[in-house]
């Protein structure tokens, strides 16, 4: 049961590989590639390198080749695992960029430049294909793999600095290749439209990684933390954990109440602490993720 149990999960996440690798090479070659919209990475030098040589090298493969020094670093610091997932999703994203291509070409002439004339919206491309992108990696990533380039290089970089962000690392990281773009497109434009792909992605992966601000968290001080504490337990019906404190001027021991609650419960809470006493002091705080009774299950 335990070995079915574990290759079904390492087929779950392979699938998921496959679907992330999927976005992210729809996104290059629907909304990036044709508008020479390169968002740093290797696709950003893969697309320059293709523009540049009119099309001899194929966006996939250039990645591909410029993959294989960074695996070959990779291996010192990551994990086999890591590797052999990371391996996976990039030879599948070379493979699908390159297969792709052509029908990817039709589909831009056919549905999206027939309905503008023949003018298109470029900034509305960077946007949709940062959003792609940034669903397309952040999947990846989120099933212990990346797809090579500068997501591999983040992934090497995080390893050594933690307190840094995927999104953060790849933003930093592929700044340089944004400039390099643009000196060769001789296009200040297109820099810019691809610092918003960029941006855009870097907001996604983060969101998928770490999940979006779904649920607020308030610190309540108060000489009435006992009272209030039950009416959030009796009228909201949401958890709540007194923590000793010591107010440093006045050196008296206090209680801090903390509760998790989700945003539409707020204009509640603040009504019932004010009621009951309106001199306390509420300090409240985004949070990310939350796992347990009353949110999300763990995985």
């Amino acid at each position: 049961m335990k070995r079915k149990g574990k290759a079904f999960k390492i087929g779950y996440d392979y699938f998921w590989l496959v679907i992330g690798s999927i976005l992210t090479a729809a996104s290059i070659n629907i909304f990036l590639v044709p508008y020479k919209i390169a968002p740093g990475g290797v696709s950003g030098v893969a697309t320059v390198v293709y523009y540049l040589s009119g099309g001899a090298f194929p966006v996939g493969t250039t990645m591909l080749v410029l993959n294989i020094p960074l695996f070959i670093f990779g291996i010192r610091f990551i994990g086999r695992k890591f590797i052999v997932r990371t391996l996976f999703s990039t030879l599948l994203l070379s493979l699908v960029i390159d297969f792709t291509e052509p029908y990817s070409r039709d589909i831009v002439k056919q549905y999206f430049l027939k309905f503008e004339g023949g003018a298109p919206d470029i900034l509305l491309y960077s946007i949709f294909g940062g959003v792609l992108m940034g669903i397309g990696l952040g999947i990846v990533f989120k099933f212990g793999a990346t797809t090579g380039g500068s997501d591999l290089a983040a992934k090497i970089v995080n390893h050594f600095m933690p307190n840094f962000t995927m999104g953060q690392m790849i933003l930093f990281i592929d700044t340089s290749i944004i400039i390099f773009a643009a000196i060769s497109f001789n296009s200040f434009t297109l820099a810019l439209y691809a610092i918003v792909t960029l941006a855009i992605s870097s907001k996604v992966i983060d969101a998928i990684l770490e999940g979006v601000n779904f649920a607020k968290a308030v610190f309540i001080i108060s000489d009435k933390s006992d009272e209030i504490g039950q009416r959030i337990l009796v009228d909201l019906d949401r958890g709540v954990t007194s923590l000793n404190g010591t107010g440093m001027y006045t050196g008296s021991n206090k209680n801090v109440l903390l509760c998790v609650l989700h945003r539409g419960q707020l204009p509640g809470l603040k009504e019932l602490v004010n009621k009951v006493d309106e001199k306390a002091f509420i300090i409240l705080t985004d949070v990310r993720e939350v796992l347990g009774e009353g949110f999300k299950t763990y995985d």
